[in-house]
Parts: structure tokens; C-alpha cells; sequence
């Protein structure tokens, strides 16, 4: 699937997902304008150049994510890549690992890696391990990631129903704080979500010393599971600016105080829910770029309503791997159903080692 002229591309937009694709696909690219209008062009730190060529993988590998990005930015790439690699990969992520920008590392253990299974990946070679926990502005965290290359695609899925919600999970967790945060969000969120489930559970992960990064914080990540299989996932972070500024009694009135955060992520939650669709909106990217790489049969998957990311993904995947998708609303459900032939991506990487 190789071009043998570089595709040039103009902004910085979607800047992780092209050179993702454009390594998949071995096209070489060119990105030119990134940011020329800003204060401070060209590539931040956390934006990573790559030349397209065989995806190595490796053991014992490890990364600083530095603090611009949560390690969530990094993952999904990481997974796809590590799909397609020579040999599985086994890395240690440091950084942040829970943020307001990216998805949380809990929703990735509890949500992205299952997704994977649809599409044929077997979930023993998969592992997301939270060794410690780092909050904004100076993380500390560190994550251990293992993914399995496939011995040659992935598989078509046909993925459309996604059941009715019988059971809730989720993780509260704490850094620097007092542990009693965590229960005060769990109240607060089981408050919400008993109302129309009784089958609701919460653990809490608090962490001090080294295992509770450099700054103080706390959050949550729920998992909404349906009859069906489907995870649909909301998760939601507050961090404290430095620890000098926070001790067990004082709050910031600047800062989402813990009952109105486990509120606030219950009520994402149900909306994910309420929009239908077998993943929710944070998922629908990826969702989309695995149908494609598939092999040439039909998949058929259905989603909420489509998020401005998902929307921009569709366009990728039509520029890198020239696969199109059929998009049939369903005015009834307000989801929309998406059917596409898979590019039929090989791991040409194991055939070679």
C-alpha cells in the first residue's frame, strides 16, 4: 500500500492520526504550515516525528511522556502500531496519567483494550498495568503497556447492537489527598446512577509517597456495561496547581469540589449512554481506523451521534487507506450505522523478522 511520491499535508490538525496512518500504510508525508499563523510555530514536545518504514516493537522499552500530554495522547497510537509490529511490545509510559485533556489510563484498561477483541485481537496478550499515578502539572505516573503483533489482519466486525446497560463499574482515585475524597465521589455518583440501576460498584485506588506522582489530585473513570458486551466509558479529573496549595481541609473554590465531579462524570455517562451505539464518542475514532485496516469484507458498526474527531477520522482513513464508508442515520435511534470494506492492512512487519 506503499506511494511512491510523499503526500504532502498542510496544519497540524489530527497531526498523531496521519502519521499513525502514514506508518500503517508505508506513505511517506510531508507536513508543511504546522501552526504558521501561531505565536510559537512548528512541533510541540509531545508531537513525535515518523519516518514510515517496518514497526520494529521490542521488550523493556520505555518513554517519558513529559507533562504537555496526559500518556492517554500516547496509547491509542501505541496500540495500533504495536498490532502491526515485528514483535509484541512491552513498555513503561511515564507522565500523566489522568487529565481533563486525554482518556484516562482507567478507561483505557477498563474500555479501549476489550474493544480490540471485536476485531479479533486476543485479550491475553494485551495488558495496561498503573504502576503509579500522576496528576497535572507535574505527573509522575508511570503505566506498563504490553500489546501482541497479529500474525497477519485483523478481523471484519459486525458490531451494531449494543444491548441494554445491566451493571456499572469504575475507579475513584486520589494523589496527595485525603482518601476521603474518593468516597465522597463515589456517594455523590451512586447518588446519580442508582436511580436507574441498582448495580452500581466503584473501587477506589488512593495513592501517596512516590506511587502518588508530584502533584496533588483526584478523579474518576466509570464503565457503563451492556448486555451485549459493549463498555461505554466517561472518566473526569481535578488537579490542584501545586501541592503546597492543598491539604486535607482546605478547598479551592476554583476547583470542582468532589461531590459535584461524581455527579458531573454519572451525567456524562448517562448521556454516552443515552446517544446509543456500541462505543461512545471517545472511541468512535479508533473504532472507525480498525474497520478499515481490516481485511476486505464488509464491517458494520453503529454510534452515537458523530463527534467533529470521528468526523476528521473518516477523512483520514479515506485519504491513507482510500476506504470509504456507507453512513445510513437512524432517525428513530438518532444513532448512525456505518458499513465500509476493509483495506485488508497486513502485518507484512512478522513476515520479515
Amino acid at each position: 500500500m506503499g506511494r511512491d511520491k510523499a503526500r504532502r499535508l498542510s496544519g497540524s490538525r489530527h497531526f498523531r492520526q496521519r502519521v499513525v496512518l502514514a506508518t500503517l500504510t508505508s506513505t511517506a508525508i510531508t507536513i508543511e504550515d504546522i501552526r504558521s499563523g501561531g505565536a510559537a510555530p512548528g512541533l510541540r514536545p509531545h508531537e513525535l516525528r515518523y519516518k514510515p518504514g517496518v514497526i520494529v516493537g521490542g521488550r523493556d522499552l520505555e518513554h517519558d511522556c513529559g507533562v504537555h500530554r496526559g500518556i492517554g495522547y500516547f496509547l491509542e497510537p501505541l496500540i495500533l502500531l504495536g498490532l502491526f509490529a515485528r514483535a509484541p511490545i512491552s513498555i513503561r509510559l511515564k507522565g500523566i496519567t489522568n487529565d481533563t485533556k486525554d482518556p484516562s489510563v482507567d478507561t483505557f484498561r477498563m474500555v479501549t483494550l476489550h474493544m480490540l477483541k471485536q476485531f479479533g485481537v486476543p485479550l491475553e496478550g494485551l495488558e495496561l498495568k498503573i504502576e503509579s499515578r500522576g496528576a497535572p502539572p507535574l505527573g509522575g505516573g508511570e503505566v506498563f503497556l504490553r500489546v501482541p503483533n497479529i500474525n497477519s489482519t485483523l478481523k471484519a466486525a459486525n458490531w451494531a447492537d449494543e444491548g441494554m446497560v445491566k451493571r456499572i463499574r469504575g475507579v475513584s482515585f486520589s494523589t496527595r489527598v485525603s482518601p476521603q475524597i474518593e468516597n465522597r465521589i463515589i456517594y455523590a455518583a451512586r447518588g446519580i446512577f442508582n436511580r436507574f440501576i441498582p448495580d452500581v460498584h466503584i473501587f477506589t485506588d488512593h495513592r501517596s509517597g512516590s506511587a502518588g506522582g508530584r502533584s496533588a489530585g483526584y478523579g474518576v473513570s466509570v464503565v457503563a456495561e451492556t448486555t451485549t458486551g459493549c463498555l461505554l466509558s466517561a472518566d473526569a479529573t481535578v488537579s490542584y496547581p501545586n501541592v503546597d496549595e492543598m491539604n486535607e481541609e482546605s478547598e479551592n473554590s476554583e476547583l470542582t469540589s468532589p461531590e459535584d465531579l461524581g455527579v458531573q462524570v454519572a451525567s456524562m455517562l448517562l448521556e454516552e449512554v443515552a446517544q446509543g451505539g456500541v462505543v461512545d464518542s471517545t472511541h468512535q475514532g479508533l473504532l472507525f481506523i480498525l474497520c478499515a485496516l481490516s481485511p476486505p469484507d464488509v464491517s458494520k458498526v453503529r454510534v452515537g451521534q458523530l463527534t467533529p474527531y470521528a468526523i476528521e477520522t473518516l477523512r483520514n482513513i479515506r485519504d491513507f487507506l482510500d476506504v470509504k464508508f456507507i453512513i445510513k442515520p437512524d432517525p428513530n435511534s438518532n444513532t448512525v450505522t456505518l458499513k465500509c470494506v476493509g483495506a485488508g492492512v497486513k502485518n507484512l512487519a512478522r513476515k520479515t523478522s
